[in-house]
């Protein structure tokens, strides 16, 4: 199961209380390593965020504190959503934003899957 993160991780923050089960989500996805549900404020026709149980701040957090087991399982988790949700032959693209310059809004490490439409290029140049 999941192990705790180093450093400051904030109890409070919204995907903390969605683990918990005090604000609800919409699941299409859950297993010992991660949750899988839809973004309230979606910005494709698919968008769902996939999030660690575990107390994870970014990746470089994850990736220096997780067991191999929990970076393996919430990495195939990724990939089982973006299977079940029907985006693997049409494609989809993911997203982590790490940090105050990248304007990550929720300090608990996650994935955003988008899909559903063509997504264009992924930054203006």
């Amino acid at each position: 199961m999941a192990v705790a993160a180093t450093g400051d991780y904030d109890d409070s923050n919204i995907f903390a209380r969605i683990l918990r089960g005090e604000i609800p989500s919409k699941r299409v996805h859950e297993d010992d390593w991660a949750i899988a549900f839809h973004d309230i404020n979606p910005q494709a026709p698919v968008h769902v965020l996939v999030i660690p149980r575990g107390r994870w701040r970014s990746w470089a957090d994850f990736s220096a504190g997780g067991s191999d087991a929990e970076i393996a399982g919430f990495v195939r988790a990724v990939g089982t959503v973006a299977r079940a949700l029907g985006l693997e032959a049409p494609g989809y693209r993911l997203l982590a934003n790490a940090g105050l310059d990248a304007h990550q809004e929720v300090p608990h490490l996650h994935v955003h899957l988008f899909g559903g439409k063509p997504l264009g290029p992924m930054l203006v140049r």
